[in-house]
């Protein structure tokens, strides 16, 4: 049987990292398998769900690039189907429609908190005087007696009591069908082998597979992993930063990178760290998911992040950089390649946000010098230096890394002063600030009467310091 697993969110919100982990290994799964992966959106909640979180939602997909098979399934677009099935359970007697008020039901709830008994809501609704106006919901007839059991391929045998389980609602008074419903008609009909979600969802899992067993529908094989937790320990929140995965776009990160850090969130292939795609898709394995929590480490993501800037072909990085530029309102028309920019910026920074923000300067010219590096640096004894390495720049005809780099050494020699004398004055120069690659493989990436325009306005602000003394 050919592979089918899905990522089935609900939109109320953004793609949150939990939900793009559970994603991905489902898609990882499909792609080792040459099997098929799902992406549906789960709307059922229509006070909830908006379009904005459906965006939201197949924005953080496609920058993530784990696109579904197919087309994108709308549950909303099937309730016609759902109301067939609700109809079959009816017809089979294996549902009823159920006319409690809901202020009935509050009293009935109260009744059973503080006696502890289930609610027996066939008996209440027998008793109740009803016409073809009487408003009602249709609750699916759970077993009264013995338990749910599967076998989760990361937590094990799992068994849950169908005392546990209430009659639950299939199909509100409103004609809309319920989450746990939708979810079983999709997965059968959709073929699904294999459901990978969250811990969280155990107890719907249970639920899920009474109604698979009341059809004598095939029932896929579930995964249940663990939670992510912040770096603290606590349940990852809002409070931990960025959890939205857009976010991380936002903050810098490759999607590359996010993805080989996701995935190694509970689980590993030996004591392998990175992995390109292709790896993940020949080693990645259910059986091998930890069931034990994860802690989110923002140290190890930009760790992560730093080697696949490196490891990545620049050219492919630059694509991500350019995003950041455009939105630091940095124009890259007129400058060097971008590629150049991340093979000389990629081992000082952690994010393609910090590359930019350090790189504007090989894109346009800068409001002012950074005022610690130039009151330390564009001292009075600069001003010959900067004369000097001006005059031997203009002399160069053939603008390479090797011909600037023997201008600056031959005003160091002229002068007989040291490397630093020469490079820091001129790198505040160029740059406006105390911090950039080499010399020479960055003055090679700007336009040189651009450099020798900046060295003047240096000279000229080392001037006026020098007459306000």
């Amino acid at each position: 049987m050919s592979t089918v697993t899905r990522f089935a969110p609900s939109p109320t919100g953004y793609l949150h990292v939990g939900g793009a982990r559970t994603a991905l290994y489902s898609w990882l799964y499909a792609k080792k398998n040459n099997g098929k992966f799902i992406l549906r959106i789960e709307d059922t909640d229509l006070e909830r769900s908006t379009p904005e979180a459906v965006q939201a939602i197949l924005d953080g997909m496609s920058w993530l690039g784990m696109e579904g098979d197919g087309e994108i399934f709308y549950q909303t677009k099937r309730f016609d189907l759902y109301k067939e099935y609700v109809q079959k359970l009816l017809d089979q007697e294996k549902a009823y429609k159920c006319y409690i008020s809901k202020e009935r039901l509050e009293e009935l709830r109260e009744q059973s908190e503080a006696s502890g008994e289930r609610i027996d809501y066939e008996a209440e609704n027998a008793s109740i005087e009803k016409n073809e106006e009487t408003p009602f919901v249709v609750r699916f007839r759970n077993p009264k007696t013995g338990s749910v059991k599967w076998v989760d391929t990361v937590r094990g045998e799992m068994e849950i009591s169908n005392e546990e389980m209430d009659d639950m609602i299939i199909l509100r008074s409103d004609g809309s069908p319920t989450y746990n419903f939708c979810v079983v008609i999709d997965d059968w009909q959709m073929g699904m082998t294999h459901v990978i979600r969250g811990e969280d969802h155990l107890i719907n899992t249970a639920k899920q597979i009474n109604i698979f067993e009341a059809f004598g529908a095939a029932v896929p094989t579930y995964a249940h992993c663990s939670m992510i937790l912040g770096d603290d320990g606590k349940k990852l929140s809002k409070r931990h930063g960025a959890v939205g995965v857009m976010q991380y776009r936002d903050d810098g990160y490759l999607p590359q990178a996010l993805i080989n850090y996701l995935v190694r969130l509970g689980w590993s292939h030996g004591d392998q760290e990175v992995f390109t795609l292709e790896e993940l898709f020949e080693h990645f394995d259910i059986n091998a998911i930890n069931n034990s929590a994860s802690a989110f480490n923002t140290e190890k993501l930009n760790w992560m992040n730093q080697q696949y800037m490196k490891l990545l072909p620049a050219e492919e990085v630059a694509q991500h950089l350019k995003w950041h530029f455009e939105n630091q309102g940095v124009d890259t028309t007129n400058g060097p390649e971008l590629s150049a920019i991340v093979e000389i910026q990629a081992e000082r920074v952690k994010t393609l946000k910090e590359m930019a923000e350090i790189s504007a300067y090989f894109y346009q010219d800068f409001e002012s010098l950074d005022e610690k590096a130039a009151k330390k640096h564009l001292r009075p004894v600069a001003k010959q230096p900067l004369q000097t390495v001006a005059t031997k720049l203009a002399q160069v005809t053939d603008w390479t890394a090797e011909n600037i780099q023997a201008a600056i050494n031959a005003t160091a020699e002229e002068l007989e002063v040291g490397m630093g004398k020469v490079g820091m004055p001129l790198r505040i120069a160029a740059t406006g600030g105390g911090n950039s690659p080499s010399l020479d493989v960055t003055l090679v990436l700007m336009d040189k009467d651009k450099v020798l325009s900046r060295i003047n306005d240096a000279i000229a602000f080392v001037e006026a310091r020098e007459a306000a003394q």
